[in-house]
């Protein structure tokens, strides 16, 4: 082997083991970079989970009981145009007269006076009527008289001051089964306008004004009877009152018997 062919086999063995050690040295020397991992993100909860309700057991309030049950067909109506249908009198201290379909009332400072239907004896009804106080105020009062007797009777008794309360009357004695209580439907003295209805039922007599039920009353003292109306003063100044419109019908009605 000649020099020029050594020479040039030794050279090219140099060129071949430089690449390798600059390839190696590329491969240790080139930095990698490195991939962080990114930090978890908070995911924003646009609706969050919240308790389901337990749904309540909602009570259901009873229905209003029918407070004139068993009412039937009409027994007697009056448009107050014969005077021999009721009491009628005449006095410097108190008065009654029909005029104009009207039986109208009047008294003096300190009087009471009533006046019946005739030949009206009535055990268990329902009956309305219609009053317009003229004159009246304070304490005054008038109403209506259920299974009258003569001077015994019950008496619903409204009062200009605007109250309403419920009596018996036993020959002129009287003995308070409601006291006053106020109504709205009562009017506040004169002028006004009220349409008084009673249901009585046996020992049971229930007191409506304008349709709106009011109390009851109950007392076995009288069964029949007919029915009438009054005015009282009890100021210093007069009363008049007059009532029209007269309706009463039948009732049917038997009260549940209570249970053991």
């Amino acid at each position: 082997m000649t020099f020029k062919r050594l020479f040039l086999s030794g050279f090219t063995a140099f060129l071949l083991s430089s690449c390798s050690f600059m390839d190696n040295w590329l491969a240790v020397s080139t930095p990698i970079p490195l991939t962080e991992t990114p930090h978890p993100t908070s995911t924003r909860i646009w609706f969050p989970p919240s308790e389901t309700p337990t749904p309540q057991n909602l009570s259901t309030k009873a229905p209003t009981p029918e407070m004139r049950p068993g009412l039937g067909t009409d027994i007697v109506t009056d448009n107050f145009s014969n005077p021999s249908d009721w009491e009628i009198a005449a006095s410097n201290e108190a008065s009654s007269s029909i005029n104009d379909h009207r039986l109208t009332l009047a008294v003096q400072s300190g009087v009471y006076m009533t006046s019946l239907r005739q030949d009206t004896l009535l055990t268990d009804y329902y009956v309305e009527i219609s009053a317009q106080p003229s004159l009246c105020k304070g304490e005054d009062s008038y109403g209506v008289l259920i299974r009258a007797n003569g001077g015994s009777y019950y008496r619903f008794a409204l009062s200009c001051n605007g109250t309403v309360r419920g009596e018996r009357i036993t020959n002129s004695v009287r003995l308070a089964l409601q006291k006053s209580i106020p109504s709205g439907d009562v009017p506040p003295g004169a002028p006004g306008n009220v349409r008084i209805g009673a249901w009585v039922v046996g020992n049971e007599m229930r007191l409506f004004l304008n349709g709106r039920y009011q109390f009851s009353i109950t007392d076995p003292s009288f069964p029949i009877g007919t029915i009438g109306v009054f005015v009282r003063s009890a100021g210093e100044t007069p009363v008049v009152v007059s009532f029209s419109d007269l309706v009463i019908r039948e009732v049917e009605y038997d009260f549940p018997t209570a249970t053991p």
